[in-house]
Formats: C-alpha cells, structure tokens, sequence
C-alpha cells in the first residue's frame, strides 16, 4: 500500500485521540444519574471509573502496537469501545458498571489513545519536531473534551444515561472507520539506524533513574487529572451549583487544554522538558490549593477549568518526549505504555479515592488536599531527570534474506 505522509498520520491519529478522549472525558456527567438510578454509592462508580483507569494503563496493547503496527489494533479498539458503551446502556446492576463501563471502555482506550498513536507518530516526525507532534495529538484530546462533554450533558438532559450512552456508542464507532485509513506499519522515517532488541531496552529502562523518576512523576497525573474528570462535576453540584457548571468547567478544560497541550509541547522542542514538566506540577498544586482556599462560585469553578485545564495534559508530549529522547522511537508504544500504566495507577487511585472518601466523610477535601501534596512532590521529582539520549544497537548493514 501507499506510505502515509508524516502530517497526514498525524491528522488520522488526532481524529482518533479526539473521540476517543471526548467521550472519555464526559464519563463523570453520569456518575449523578447512575447512581442515582441505580441505587448504588459513589464508591461503586468510582471503582468502576477506577478499574477502567486501570486496565486502560496496560501496556500489553502498546506491545502488540510495536509488533504488529497500529491500524489492527485501533481498529479493533474502536470496535470494543462502542461496544461497551451500547453493553453499560443495558446495564441494572454494580457488577454490570464493572464489566462493561469498566473492563471494556479500558481496553478500547488503552489502544485508541495516546500510547498507540504517539508510538506511530513518533515513528515518522523528526526527533527535533517530536515534542510538537505529540502536543498536536494531545491537543485533539483536549479539543474533544471540549466538543463532546456539552453534547453529552445535552444528551443526558434529553434521553437520560441509558439513550446517551447508546448514542455516544454509535459515534465513538467511527473510530474503527477512520483507523482503517491509518498505515499497517507506519514507516520508520526517525531512527531508522537503531534496532536494539526489546528486552535489553526494557533492561536498560527498568535501571535507568531518570526513566523511573519520570514514571514515578507520571502517577500524579493520572491521579489529578482523573480524580477532577470524574468528581468535579459532582463536587459543585453538592456544593449547590447548577449542573451546566460541572460541565461548562470540563468543557474549559478541554478548550484551554488545547492551548496549554500546544504551547507545553512546542516548547518542549526548545527547553528541557523535565524542567517544564517540573513547572507544570509545581503550578498545578498552587491551583488546587487556591480552588480550596477561595469562595466557591459559578466563576470560581469556570476559572479553575480554564486554569487547570491549561495545565491538563501538557504534561504528555512532555512526558513522551522524554521517553523518545532517551530511549528513541522504535519502542516507544512500549516505553511509553509502561510509563503510562504508572499514570493509570494513578488514576485508579484518584477517582477510586475520591468516592471512598467522599462516602466516609461526606467531604472530597482531603483529597483535594492530597493532589496539591503530590504536586509540589513531582515538581521536585523531576528536577534531577536525565534525558540525555543512550547509544543503542545499530543495524547491520545488509539485512539477511
């Protein structure tokens, strides 16, 4: 088949993170409803929203991703994706929510977002570009946050969680049409001269201290940034405000999301990212701490979604491009799944927490408090990151027959 230019695998792959992403970012406009309705605590739900963090961070499919390349598995992930959806529409029970809101939507994203398109992207963009593909990319997440978080809540208002789910299932299909656009196996334009077999990377990464340190610093995002997804909504509601706020302030993260994803990963290209990444962290708890110190308003809540959001998921080209600056891009689906499982981990622990305290105490604040802790921690954890490139393997000459 035709090779697929660098912009326009970009453009597929933004396509791709955009609606998987979108829909992603709407989950925690259900949490009220399905509880609700089903009669089940916040902790269930956030068990559930936590198990599919969890399987979400597997690298198992960044793996295969590197062996068989990506347009198989996106596809097959769009597939499961809309059909864990259309499945947790049917749903009457918490095991169901675990099943198919947890187990199903995890696996779909864990193929169709940012480990197995950046891992391609990274593959065919120029290491000195690298940091702005990837905030492209992350960027189209941030944008579908904006674009499909009102449509769900206007779908909920107008169907409830069961018709809005069915209808996102529907479109979150054309994830699997769009992927079958995408390359078999993107050709590998950057480091084309490294092939180092995947083990001696995976051992050289499992010693590398600013690869460790880098993954630890990554756990904290994935707690921030799925702790306010899923409890955000839910947090001002409790505090009496209207609804269109919770998702009115998801939507202004997504919006300056998609400034901050841009201007963190053009930067990226020019600064050392792990100084970046330390400001980004450091900044993130002084907004956290702010939103819990000053009065809590309708205005209060839309500044911290466009100042959060600012700092959302700047954090991945960053991160990303960290990994491929150190280890190169052959096995960055790899690389980069691993240290993204960390942030799942993470995740879990953010949204599973945030219902187990808020069942217990009634309150959310202590966990508010612990994410502006973990801030300032990976602010520091970063400051002593090594990201100088190592020397790999090279290629024979001639390839064997």
């Amino acid at each position: 088949m035709s090779i697929r230019s660098p912009r326009t695998i970009i453009a597929l792959g933004a396509a791709i993170v955009l609606l998987a992403m979108g829909v992603r970012q709407s989950f925690g406009l259900f949490l009220s409803p399905i509880t609700e309705d089903l009669g089940i605590g916040r902790e269930t739900f956030s068990l559930a929203v936590a198990l599919q963090n969890l399987v979400f961070g597997l690298p198992l499919v960044g793996i295969l991703a590197d062996r068989i390349g990506p347009r198989m598995v996106l596809v097959g992930s769009g597939i499961v994706y809309a059909a864990g959806l259309w499945i947790a529409s049917f749903v009457d029970s918490a095991v169901g929510i675990f099943a198919a809101w947890g187990i199903l939507p995890g696996l779909a994203l864990s193929g169709a977002s940012y480990v197995v398109v950046l891992g391609a992207v990274g593959r065919v963009v120029p290491a000195e570009r690298r940091s702005t593909a990837f905030g492209v990319i992350t960027a189209a997440g941030s944008f579908g946050m904006f674009a499909v978080v009102p449509g769900a809540q206007w779908l909920l208002d107008a169907f409830g969680w069961r018709g809005a789910l069915q209808v996102l299932a529907i479109g979150i299909g054309l994830i699997a049409i769009i992927a079958l656009r995408f390359p078999l196996r993107p050709t590998v334009e950057v480091d084309r001269h490294l092939d180092e077999p995947l083990p001696d990377v995976l051992r050289r990464a499992r010693s590398h201290r600013g690869y460790l340190l880098l993954t630890a610093g990554f756990f904290v995002c994935g707690f921030h940034v799925a702790f306010v997804a899923t409890h955000l909504p839910a947090y001002l509601t409790d505090n009496g405000l209207p609804g269109f706020v919770g998702a009115t302030a998801l939507s202004l993260i997504g919006v300056f999301n998609i400034v901050g994803s841009s201007a963190f990963g053009v930067m990226g290209d020019r600064f050392r990212k792990r100084t970046l990444l330390s400001i980004l962290y450091t900044s993130r708890a002084a907004v956290f701490a702010l939103f819990l110190l000053l009065p809590l308003t309708s205005s209060t809540a839309l500044v911290f979604g466009a100042t959060i959001g600012f700092l959302w998921l700047a954090t991945v080209p960053l991160t990303s491009g960290v990994v491929a600056q150190i280890f190169g891009s052959r096995y960055l689906s790899t690389l980069y799944g691993i240290t993204f499982l960390s942030h799942q981990v993470g995740a879990f622990l953010g949204v599973w927490l945030g219902g187990r305290v808020f069942d217990a105490t009634g309150s959310y604040t202590p966990v508010w408090v612990a994410a502006a802790i973990l801030g300032l921690v990976a602010g520091l954890i970063h400051l002593p990151i090594s990201d100088t490139p190592l020397a790999m393997k090279l290629e024979p000459a001639e390839s064997t027959a």
